[in-house]
């Protein structure tokens, strides 16, 4: 991990902010039906391209649907979704998920070993930091510094995530931290890091 890398993750944290209004998981509950056909009605989606949102941090939920409806955030499908949400929604809706429980999924025994290490140890070589550095060991994330949780997240939408995030696609983290995190993996790091985080518990 280089000094910047270190920077990133220890004064993020203090600078991160949580805004919005307070959530009511169950209004939230009938307003995320909508929500239901691409996420699972209790926020574990069955398809692999579309992320469960099931103990997700309601900080981060808010905070990627704000970057959908401001446009900052760019999705097909998600953009009209949210367009015609109010942040009260908005709140509700991600204290609803927060509240479910998350489902565990597998990885692939042959990708664990060197997902493991890369979670966990970085990569010297390239000045990779741990993934755990900021996700946690478990992948539950921080949500004071909006760090979400990845844990038994699909790998398919992480290998996505990770791509878009080092093509410069997904730009909605400020300090650029993911963009230069995902630049350092290779395709079979990428999938190796993703099918381990899937398996988390």
């Amino acid at each position: 991990m280089n000094a910047k890398s270190i920077v990133v993750c220890v004064l993020l944290p203090l600078c991160a902010g949580v805004a919005g209004a307070e959530g009511n998981a169950t209004a939230g509950q009938a307003k995320a039906a909508t929500c239901a056909a691409c996420h699972g009605a209790d926020g574990n989606s069955s398809n692999p391209e579309w992320p469960s949102l099931a103990g997700q941090h309601a900080s981060y939920i808010a905070k990627q649907v704000h970057a959908f409806k401001g446009g900052a955030r760019q999705n097909p499908i998600m953009m009209p979704m949210v367009a015609n949400l109010s942040d009260q929604d908005i709140s509700d809706i991600a204290s609803f998920f927060e509240s479910q429980a998350a489902r565990g999924l597998e990885a692939d025994k042959g990708k664990v070993e060197l997902g493991q290490r890369l979670y966990r140890g970085g990569n010297t070589k390239t000045q990779l930091p741990a993934c755990l550095a900021c996700h946690g060991p478990a992948g539950r994330g921080n949500p004071a510094a909006m760090y979400p949780s990845i844990r038994g997240q699909h790998a398919t939408y992480l290998v996505a995530q990770l791509n878009a995030y080092r093509k410069g696609e997904r730009t909605t983290d400020k300090t650029k931290a993911m963009n230069e995190i995902a630049g350092r993996l290779s395709d079979d790091e990428i999938k190796a890091v993703a099918s381990y985080v899937q398996g988390l518990r």
